[in-house]
């Protein structure tokens, strides 16, 4: 018996199309297009809220830097605009520029110190045992966690004039000179403090995430650095350095913007003091505007603090980028 099947064609098979223009269309496309909007949607309130948290602020700070507002107009409720002599009276005085240029080399100093030493202990985290690796990660951990308010207290008690840790420790040292010496006294032992304090207060930060950084750097490479005959040094710089380059970069940028800004650290060491030669921008802004009760001023110095920032921080992304060119380029 014999069973005859009919067979497909042996032509090309033609593939029908979905019709786009029935019922499923319409709904496919709303879908894709509400797909489209999911990462807008999902950025919006962190947007509002940092409109919200920022951007009135700024713009209250803005519009008050272009008025004169003393303590007599606060309390009359009058509001005297006065176009830029904000701007004009503090550009044209020889304190905001000596202020700017104190600033300047402050962050410089410190930054290059917290990432020189923040470098060393992330390559130390990656070359300790695991037991000692967590030990050194939680310490860092615990200096990083603490409030600044709280490790500027515990900084001044251990620099203080009669009873500090530090002069102390000195005075046993055989440095009994020390044993009563203020380290707010003078504009360099002020700043020698706060400089120890940001410096502490930041390694955690870039020894941890170098620490992160390293353990992506495939083994292989320095299996392969071995063979040809590198030693240590060759290693870090052929291997290591390469690697940790983009982090260094994006970590120096964070610092700069940390540590120009630090407000708490110089005003609760002293004050600005002593005499005011240990003023930054931001403590600037705030003596002039809240202590001497001149608000469009400290307005107006705060506006400029900001673009300074800006200037600096454009300025460091365009040496970094143009690095990354000429290193792409070779």
């Amino acid at each position: 018996m014999t069973v005859q099947t009919e067979r497909p064609p042996s032509g090309p098979v033609d593939v029908t199309k979905r019709d786009e223009s029935g019922p499923a269309g319409p709904r496919r496309r709303a879908a894709s297009r509400a797909g489209a909007l999911t990462p807008y949607l999902l950025l919006l309130p962190a947007c509002v809220a940092t409109v919200l948290l920022l951007g009135w602020p700024l713009l209250k700070d803005v519009l008050l830097s272009f008025q004169n507002l003393n303590m007599a107009q606060l309390i009359q409720h009058v509001t005297e605009w006065n176009g830029v002599d904000n701007y004009k009276e503090v550009l044209t005085g020889e304190d905001f520029w000596r202020v700017t240029l104190r600033s300047i080399l402050f962050t410089a100093v410190n930054v290059a110190l917290i990432m020189v030493a923040g470098a060393l202990v992330g390559l130390l985290l990656a070359r300790l045992g695991r037991r000692m690796r967590v030990m050194l990660m939680v310490g860092l951990v615990l200096a990083w966690a603490m409030p600044v308010v709280a490790a500027t207290t515990v900084y001044q008690w251990l620099f203080a004039q009669r009873f500090g840790v530090v002069n102390w420790v000195l005075d046993k040292l055989g440095w009994h000179s020390m044993a009563d010496y203020s380290w707010t006294s003078s504009q360099m032992s002020t700043f020698f403090v706060v400089t120890v304090l940001i410096v502490w207060q930041s390694i955690p930060f870039v020894a941890i995430n170098l620490y992160a950084a390293t353990t992506t750097i495939p083994s292989e490479l320095y299996e392969a650095a071995a063979l040809d005959g590198a030693g240590g040094w060759k290693s870090f710089t052929t291997v290591t350095l390469p690697f940790l380059r983009p982090f260094l970069y994006a970590t120096t940028f964070l610092e700069i913007i940390w540590v120009f800004k630090a407000f708490v650290q110089v005003f609760t060491i002293n004050g600005g003091g002593p005499d005011r030669l240990t003023e930054i921008l931001p403590v600037y802004a705030y003596i002039e505007g809240v202590g001497n009760q001149h608000y469009g001023m400290g307005a107006a110095i705060a506006v400029l603090t900001i673009l300074i920032l800006l200037g600096l921080t454009a300025y460091y992304l365009r040496i970094v980028l143009k690095r990354e060119e000429e290193e792409a380029g070779l």
